[in-house]
């Protein structure tokens, strides 16, 4: 697995990972992830799923913990543009909403605040 970085604008980073992120190509994204964080100024990274065509669990938890990491921070983490496949993982796990996707229901719509929250 690859994964690209550009600047989107001043504080604001888009990582493009490439391939499968599983567990033989989570370290690659890993790394990214924390590079970017580690940025003085950063605010937001979003995260383009777009060329990912396979998400297993050791991706959805790297993904969780960047985002945490990127709140303690006072950062925001977000994914972007998932494949079907990668999206109904991210849906059935859920974390789609903490990782800033549109929520769950057909329409599209979604009864749930985007972001973290407490579990009650």
């Amino acid at each position: 697995m690859q994964v690209g970085t550009r600047d989107a604008e001043p504080g604001r980073v888009v990582l493009a990972p490439v391939g499968e992120i599983d567990m033989a190509g989570v370290r690659q994204l890993e790394r990214a992830l924390d590079a970017v964080l580690d940025r003085p100024g950063v605010v937001e990274v979003v995260v383009d799923l777009a060329e990912v065509a396979f998400l297993d669990s050791s991706g959805v938890a790297t993904l969780l913990r960047a985002a945490a990491e990127a709140v303690g921070r006072g950062a925001t983490l977000r994914v972007t543009n998932p494949r079907p496949v990668v999206a109904r993982v991210l849906r059935i796990t859920a974390v789609d909403i903490l990782l800033g996707l549109p929520g769950g229901d057909a329409d599209g719509t979604s009864t749930v605040e985007p972001g973290w929250r407490r579990l009650r």
